[in-house]
Protein backbone atom coordinates (compact mmCIF):
# COMPACT_ATOMS: atom_id res chain seq x y z
CA UNK A 1 0.00 0.00 0.00
CA UNK A 2 1.11 3.51 -0.76
CA UNK A 3 -0.44 6.78 -1.94
CA UNK A 4 0.19 9.28 -4.72
CA UNK A 5 -2.35 12.12 -4.66
CA UNK A 6 -1.08 15.69 -5.04
CA UNK A 7 -1.43 16.55 -1.39
CA UNK A 8 0.76 17.77 1.50
CA UNK A 9 0.97 14.19 2.80
CA UNK A 10 2.83 13.28 -0.40
CA UNK A 11 5.52 15.73 0.74
CA UNK A 12 5.90 13.91 4.07
CA UNK A 13 5.99 10.66 2.15
CA UNK A 14 9.26 11.79 0.56
CA UNK A 15 10.93 14.18 2.97
CA UNK A 16 10.22 11.65 5.81
CA UNK A 17 12.63 10.17 4.55
CA UNK A 18 12.44 8.26 1.29
CA UNK A 19 15.57 9.76 -0.26
CA UNK A 20 17.70 8.83 2.75
CA UNK A 21 16.40 5.25 2.62
CA UNK A 22 17.41 5.15 -1.04
CA UNK A 23 20.83 6.54 -0.13
CA UNK A 24 20.73 9.97 -1.75
CA UNK A 25 22.44 11.92 1.03
CA UNK A 26 25.63 11.57 3.05
CA UNK A 27 26.44 9.44 6.05
CA UNK A 28 25.84 10.91 9.48
CA UNK A 29 23.28 10.86 12.27
CA UNK A 30 20.89 12.40 12.98
CA UNK A 31 21.17 13.77 9.42
CA UNK A 32 23.65 13.38 6.61
CA UNK A 33 26.43 15.95 6.45
CA UNK A 34 27.18 17.93 4.44
CA UNK A 35 24.23 16.72 2.31
CA UNK A 36 21.10 15.70 4.21
CA UNK A 37 18.05 13.61 3.28
CA UNK A 38 16.39 16.60 1.61
CA UNK A 39 19.35 16.79 -0.76
CA UNK A 40 20.40 20.16 0.70
CA UNK A 41 24.12 20.79 1.13
CA UNK A 42 25.29 22.86 4.10
CA UNK A 43 28.72 24.45 4.52
CA UNK A 44 29.68 26.27 7.73
CA UNK A 45 26.01 26.14 8.81
CA UNK A 46 24.80 27.87 5.62
CA UNK A 47 22.63 25.94 3.09
CA UNK A 48 24.42 26.32 -0.24
CA UNK A 49 22.05 24.50 -2.61
CA UNK A 50 19.84 21.50 -3.34
CA UNK A 51 20.62 21.02 -7.04
CA UNK A 52 23.60 18.93 -8.11
CA UNK A 53 24.99 21.98 -9.91
CA UNK A 54 25.34 23.69 -6.52
CA UNK A 55 26.57 20.59 -4.65
CA UNK A 56 23.19 19.28 -3.51
CA UNK A 57 21.60 15.93 -4.30
CA UNK A 58 17.91 16.58 -4.91
CA UNK A 59 18.15 15.82 -8.63
CA UNK A 60 21.09 13.42 -8.33
CA UNK A 61 21.04 9.87 -9.76
CA UNK A 62 20.22 8.50 -6.30
CA UNK A 63 17.26 10.86 -5.86
CA UNK A 64 15.95 10.05 -9.33
CA UNK A 65 16.32 6.35 -8.49
CA UNK A 66 14.31 6.89 -5.30
CA UNK A 67 11.38 8.53 -7.09
CA UNK A 68 11.51 6.02 -9.95
CA UNK A 69 11.37 3.10 -7.51
CA UNK A 70 8.47 4.66 -5.61
CA UNK A 71 6.46 5.17 -8.79
CA UNK A 72 7.31 1.69 -10.08
CA UNK A 73 6.14 0.00 -6.88
CA UNK A 74 3.04 2.19 -6.61
CA UNK A 75 1.90 1.34 -10.14
CA UNK A 76 2.87 -2.36 -10.10
CA UNK A 77 1.86 -3.46 -6.63
CA UNK A 78 -0.50 -1.04 -4.85
CA UNK A 79 -4.28 -1.14 -5.38
CA UNK A 80 -5.18 0.90 -8.49
CA UNK A 81 -7.02 3.51 -6.42
CA UNK A 82 -3.94 4.21 -4.27
CA UNK A 83 -2.46 6.59 -6.82
CA UNK A 84 -5.40 8.95 -6.20
CA UNK A 85 -5.31 8.67 -2.40
CA UNK A 86 -3.64 10.74 0.29
CA UNK A 87 -2.26 9.40 3.57
CA UNK A 88 -5.52 9.82 5.49
CA UNK A 89 -7.57 7.81 3.01
CA UNK A 90 -4.98 5.12 2.30
CA UNK A 91 -4.14 4.01 5.83
CA UNK A 92 -7.58 2.65 6.82
CA UNK A 93 -7.36 0.17 3.93
CA UNK A 94 -4.47 -1.56 5.68
CA UNK A 95 -6.82 -2.77 8.41
CA UNK A 96 -9.19 -4.44 5.93
CA UNK A 97 -6.91 -7.44 5.49
CA UNK A 98 -6.18 -7.09 1.76
CA UNK A 99 -2.76 -5.43 2.02
CA UNK A 100 0.33 -7.63 2.26
CA UNK A 101 2.85 -4.86 2.87
CA UNK A 102 3.18 -1.13 3.24
CA UNK A 103 6.38 0.79 2.66
CA UNK A 104 6.16 2.79 5.88
CA UNK A 105 4.59 2.04 9.21
CA UNK A 106 3.13 4.91 11.18
CA UNK A 107 3.21 4.68 14.95
CA UNK A 108 0.30 7.11 15.27
CA UNK A 109 -1.97 4.60 13.52
CA UNK A 110 -0.66 1.45 15.17
CA UNK A 111 -3.13 1.39 18.06
CA UNK A 112 -6.08 1.52 15.65
CA UNK A 113 -4.78 -1.65 13.95
CA UNK A 114 -5.19 -3.70 17.13
CA UNK A 115 -9.00 -3.67 17.26
CA UNK A 116 -10.30 -7.26 17.74
CA UNK A 117 -12.92 -6.71 15.02
CA UNK A 118 -10.31 -6.22 12.29
CA UNK A 119 -9.25 -8.99 9.89
CA UNK A 120 -5.61 -8.16 10.67
CA UNK A 121 -5.90 -9.21 14.33
CA UNK A 122 -7.09 -12.28 16.17
CA UNK A 123 -10.13 -12.32 18.45
CA UNK A 124 -8.06 -10.87 21.30
CA UNK A 125 -6.75 -7.96 19.24
CA UNK A 126 -3.28 -9.50 18.89
CA UNK A 127 -1.85 -8.43 15.52
CA UNK A 128 -1.25 -10.87 12.72
CA UNK A 129 0.97 -8.18 11.18
CA UNK A 130 4.56 -7.30 12.05
CA UNK A 131 6.68 -4.17 11.86
CA UNK A 132 9.80 -4.83 9.83
CA UNK A 133 13.03 -2.98 9.10
CA UNK A 134 12.74 -0.38 6.35
CA UNK A 135 13.82 -1.15 2.79
CA UNK A 136 17.25 0.16 1.86
CA UNK A 137 18.07 1.39 -1.62
CA UNK A 138 20.98 0.67 -3.89
CA UNK A 139 22.80 3.88 -2.87
CA UNK A 140 22.36 3.41 0.89
CA UNK A 141 25.49 2.87 3.01
CA UNK A 142 25.98 1.94 6.67
CA UNK A 143 26.03 5.08 8.79
CA UNK A 144 23.11 6.75 7.00
CA UNK A 145 19.72 7.38 8.55
CA UNK A 146 17.11 4.70 7.96
CA UNK A 147 13.79 6.40 8.55
CA UNK A 148 11.92 9.28 10.11
CA UNK A 149 10.25 9.96 13.41
CA UNK A 150 8.88 13.16 14.89
CA UNK A 151 11.16 13.70 17.86
CA UNK A 152 10.44 15.91 20.75
CA UNK A 153 9.81 19.56 21.04
CA UNK A 154 7.11 21.92 22.25
CA UNK A 155 6.54 25.11 20.29
CA UNK A 156 5.30 28.20 22.11
CA UNK A 157 4.55 31.07 19.76
CA UNK A 158 5.64 34.56 20.75
CA UNK A 159 2.38 36.07 19.56
CA UNK A 160 0.28 33.84 21.83
CA UNK A 161 -1.21 35.81 24.74
CA UNK A 162 0.87 35.33 27.89
CA UNK A 163 -1.87 33.66 29.93
CA UNK A 164 -2.38 31.07 27.18
CA UNK A 165 1.34 30.45 26.91
CA UNK A 166 1.49 29.84 30.64
CA UNK A 167 -1.40 27.38 30.36
CA UNK A 168 0.34 25.59 27.48
CA UNK A 169 3.54 25.36 29.55
CA UNK A 170 1.65 23.79 32.43
CA UNK A 171 0.01 21.30 30.07
CA UNK A 172 3.43 20.40 28.62
CA UNK A 173 4.74 19.71 32.13
CA UNK A 174 1.71 17.50 32.82
CA UNK A 175 2.11 15.42 29.65
CA UNK A 176 5.80 14.69 30.18
CA UNK A 177 5.58 14.15 33.93
CA UNK A 178 6.66 10.77 35.32
CA UNK A 179 3.16 10.06 36.57
CA UNK A 180 1.70 10.49 33.08
CA UNK A 181 4.33 9.58 30.47
CA UNK A 182 4.08 5.79 30.86
CA UNK A 183 0.31 5.83 30.48
CA UNK A 184 0.70 8.16 27.50
CA UNK A 185 3.09 5.65 25.93
CA UNK A 186 0.74 2.71 26.43
CA UNK A 187 -2.22 4.59 24.93
CA UNK A 188 -0.63 6.81 22.29
CA UNK A 189 2.57 4.84 21.60
CA UNK A 190 4.73 7.97 21.74
CA UNK A 191 7.63 7.33 24.13
CA UNK A 192 9.32 10.07 26.12
CA UNK A 193 11.51 8.31 28.70
CA UNK A 194 13.89 5.39 28.31
CA UNK A 195 12.59 4.14 31.66
CA UNK A 196 9.10 3.89 30.11
CA UNK A 197 10.47 1.99 27.10
CA UNK A 198 12.25 -0.47 29.40
CA UNK A 199 9.35 -0.78 31.84
CA UNK A 200 7.60 -4.03 32.77
CA UNK A 201 4.32 -2.54 31.56
CA UNK A 202 5.73 -1.95 28.06
CA UNK A 203 7.09 -5.50 28.02
CA UNK A 204 3.65 -6.89 28.85
CA UNK A 205 2.17 -4.90 25.95
CA UNK A 206 4.75 -6.09 23.42
CA UNK A 207 2.54 -8.76 21.84
CA UNK A 208 -0.10 -6.12 21.05
CA UNK A 209 2.11 -3.95 18.86
CA UNK A 210 3.78 -6.28 16.38
CA UNK A 211 7.38 -5.18 16.92
CA UNK A 212 7.04 -1.58 18.16
CA UNK A 213 8.43 -2.43 21.59
CA UNK A 214 11.36 -4.31 20.10
CA UNK A 215 12.05 -1.38 17.76
CA UNK A 216 12.24 1.21 20.52
CA UNK A 217 14.50 -1.05 22.57
CA UNK A 218 16.93 -1.46 19.69
CA UNK A 219 19.56 0.78 18.16
CA UNK A 220 17.28 1.40 15.17
CA UNK A 221 15.47 4.18 17.00
CA UNK A 222 18.69 6.23 16.71
CA UNK A 223 18.70 5.92 12.90
CA UNK A 224 15.10 7.13 12.57
CA UNK A 225 15.55 10.87 12.94
CA UNK A 226 13.60 14.08 12.37
CA UNK A 227 14.20 16.73 9.72
CA UNK A 228 17.55 18.39 10.40
CA UNK A 229 19.09 21.84 10.50
CA UNK A 230 19.89 21.85 6.77
CA UNK A 231 16.24 22.85 6.25
CA UNK A 232 16.07 26.53 7.26
CA UNK A 233 12.33 27.10 6.69
CA UNK A 234 10.20 23.96 6.76
CA UNK A 235 6.81 25.46 5.72
CA UNK A 236 8.27 27.28 2.73
CA UNK A 237 10.36 24.36 1.47
CA UNK A 238 8.12 21.38 2.24
CA UNK A 239 5.45 22.21 -0.32
CA UNK A 240 8.05 21.91 -3.07
CA UNK A 241 8.04 18.13 -2.56
CA UNK A 242 4.43 17.31 -3.29
CA UNK A 243 4.15 19.90 -6.05
CA UNK A 244 6.90 18.31 -8.12
CA UNK A 245 6.69 14.65 -7.10
CA UNK A 246 3.12 14.69 -8.39
CA UNK A 247 4.38 15.68 -11.86
CA UNK A 248 6.22 12.37 -12.08
CA UNK A 249 3.39 10.34 -10.53
CA UNK A 250 0.87 11.62 -13.06
CA UNK A 251 3.28 11.19 -15.97
CA UNK A 252 3.20 14.90 -16.78
CA UNK A 253 7.01 14.90 -16.52
CA UNK A 254 9.64 12.20 -16.52
CA UNK A 255 11.18 11.40 -13.16
CA UNK A 256 14.39 13.22 -14.09
CA UNK A 257 12.48 16.28 -15.32
CA UNK A 258 10.41 16.41 -12.13
CA UNK A 259 13.47 16.20 -9.89
CA UNK A 260 15.30 18.83 -11.95
CA UNK A 261 12.40 21.23 -11.52
CA UNK A 262 12.14 20.41 -7.83
CA UNK A 263 15.83 21.05 -7.23
CA UNK A 264 15.66 24.36 -9.11
CA UNK A 265 12.64 25.49 -7.11
CA UNK A 266 14.28 24.44 -3.85
CA UNK A 267 17.29 26.58 -4.78
CA UNK A 268 14.98 29.48 -5.64
CA UNK A 269 13.30 29.28 -2.24
CA UNK A 270 16.60 29.01 -0.42
CA UNK A 271 17.57 32.23 -2.19
CA UNK A 272 14.28 33.76 -1.12
CA UNK A 273 15.03 32.88 2.51
CA UNK A 274 18.49 34.43 2.17
CA UNK A 275 16.99 37.72 0.98
CA UNK A 276 14.60 37.85 3.94
CA UNK A 277 17.56 38.26 6.32
CA UNK A 278 15.68 36.46 9.10
CA UNK A 279 17.89 33.41 9.55
CA UNK A 280 21.01 33.19 11.71
CA UNK A 281 22.59 30.66 9.32
CA UNK A 282 20.99 32.11 6.21
CA UNK A 283 21.45 30.31 2.86
CA UNK A 284 24.46 31.35 0.79
CA UNK A 285 24.03 29.52 -2.50
CA UNK A 286 27.05 28.16 -4.35
CA UNK A 287 27.49 29.32 -7.90
CA UNK A 288 26.36 26.59 -10.34
CA UNK A 289 29.09 24.33 -11.72
CA UNK A 290 29.11 21.47 -14.18
CA UNK A 291 27.43 18.55 -12.42
CA UNK A 292 30.43 16.31 -13.07
CA UNK A 293 32.47 18.47 -10.68
CA UNK A 294 30.29 17.40 -7.74
CA UNK A 295 29.49 13.87 -8.92
CA UNK A 296 33.20 13.03 -9.10
CA UNK A 297 33.84 14.08 -5.50
CA UNK A 298 33.44 11.72 -2.51
CA UNK A 299 30.02 11.50 -0.86
CA UNK A 300 26.78 13.03 -2.08
CA UNK A 301 25.76 13.79 -4.72
CA UNK A 302 26.71 10.30 -5.87
CA UNK A 303 27.31 9.25 -9.51
CA UNK A 304 24.91 6.83 -11.13
CA UNK A 305 25.54 3.19 -10.22
CA UNK A 306 26.12 0.69 -12.98
CA UNK A 307 23.61 -1.58 -11.24
CA UNK A 308 20.68 0.03 -9.45
CA UNK A 309 18.96 -3.33 -9.00
CA UNK A 310 21.11 -5.38 -6.61
CA UNK A 311 19.68 -8.85 -5.92
CA UNK A 312 17.25 -9.11 -3.04
CA UNK A 313 17.75 -11.40 -0.08
CA UNK A 314 14.98 -13.35 1.65
CA UNK A 315 15.27 -13.53 5.43
CA UNK A 316 13.09 -14.84 8.20
CA UNK A 317 11.42 -12.16 10.31
CA UNK A 318 13.69 -13.01 13.22
CA UNK A 319 16.78 -12.66 11.03
CA UNK A 320 15.59 -9.37 9.56
CA UNK A 321 15.18 -7.87 13.02
CA UNK A 322 18.91 -8.22 13.53
CA UNK A 323 19.16 -5.17 11.25
CA UNK A 324 17.74 -3.14 14.15
CA UNK A 325 20.76 -3.98 16.28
Amino acid sequence: MDYGEKDPSLAWRFSDAWLSMAGAGDKGLPNGMPVDEWGIRVEDCHPVGASVARGGALNSPAAVYALRKYKEWLVKFAPPEAINMDERRSLPLIGEGNIAQQIFWYTAYTASLTEPSLPVTDSNGIPKWRMAPSPRGAYWEPGMKMGYQDVGAWTFLKNTPLNRRKAAWLYAQFVVSKTVSLRKLLVGLTPIRKSDINSVAFSKAANKYGGLVEFYRSNARNAWTPTGLNVPNYPLLSEVWWTYVSLAVTGTHSVQQAMNKMAQEMDNRLQQIAKSGQEHCEPKLNKPKNESYWLNRPGAPKPKLANEEPPGETLSYEESLKAWD
